[in-house]
């Protein structure tokens, strides 16, 4: 896991310019709930290159950024430079040391996952004010958008990535479990709440083979393989589908309180 969560960095600037960025009602939800304001101490780990950095940002808050990319931290400061409350420090979180002022708020936004999960509920609650909030964005890639394409996409998948299973199909957003367990499970967290928001987003062909190549698992192929997969899928989609395809994404917003003591 940890080789492919460092892949993000060998690109920051396509991640940047590829990568989605998060629906507005998402980010509204989380001001609202956290009460962001400029009074706000947040910690955000993982940040990439600031998709959900910069509205947030945008409360006025007081945020530390800890990105491990030194490439992508790079981008991050860049848009981040018209916010001189905004601190983007090039680090792994699990071994990065705690600031003695705790924190109102820590956000993880689709980065969850790549942190060692003996460490990450732990250190994330040692990071907060007892009452403090932590936010995690989940991302799912869902049905939806031309269907037709990720239906007939994977016969490229299976031909160029043995790991494939046959079949796969993207799960409607009402068969996605809740990404509660977790927090709702540890004994430093109460009150979870969930809340879910989708978009979806239309490509041209060289805008989706963009964000292909910003997955790990993409990028982890080897050579002959993503260069096989990604033309069956940009030929697909050119001669199929016209040059463009919609794909559907669901955002799921989970919340979870420090508890007291």
């Amino acid at each position: 896991m940890a080789a492919l969560r460092e892949t993000f960095n060998q690109d920051a600037e396509l991640y940047d310019r590829a990568r989605p960025r998060y629906p507005p009602a998402l980010v509204a939800e989380l001001a609202r709930v956290a009460a962001l304001g400029p009074d706000s101490r947040v910690l955000e780990i993982g940040p990439g290159t600031g998709q959900l950095t910069l509205p947030l940002a945008e409360s006025g808050c007081r945020l530390t950024a800890v990105e491990l990319g030194d490439a992508m931290a790079a981008v991050a400061r860049r848009r981040l430079r018209d916010h001189p409350r905004v601190e983007v420090r090039v680090a792994e979180f699990e071994s990065w040391p705690l600031p003695e002022e705790p924190f109102d708020l820590v956000v993880c936004a689709t980065a969850f996952h790549w942190i060692d999960p003996e460490v990450r509920m732990v250190k994330a609650a040692r990071a907060l004010r007892p009452g403090g909030r932590l936010a995690l964005v989940l991302t799912e890639h869902v049905a939806g958008g031309t269907e037709e394409f990720f239906a007939r996409v994977q016969s490229c998948y299976e031909r160029w990535d043995p790991d494939t299973p046959p079949g796969l199909r993207p799960r409607p957003a009402s068969e996605i479990p809740a990404g509660t367990a977790e927090p709702a499970g540890s004994s430093h967290f109460e009150q979870v709440t969930a809340a879910r928001f989708t978009q979806d987003i239309t490509y041209s062909t060289d805008q989706y083979i963009d964000v292909l190549r910003t997955y790990s698992n993409h990028r982890a192929l080897e050579e002959r393989a993503r260069r096989g997969l990604l033309a069956c899928v940009r030929n697909l989609v050119d001669n199929g589908f016209g040059g463009s395809v919609t794909k559907r994404y669901l955002h799921e917003l989970v919340i979870a309180t420090r508890v007291a003591g």
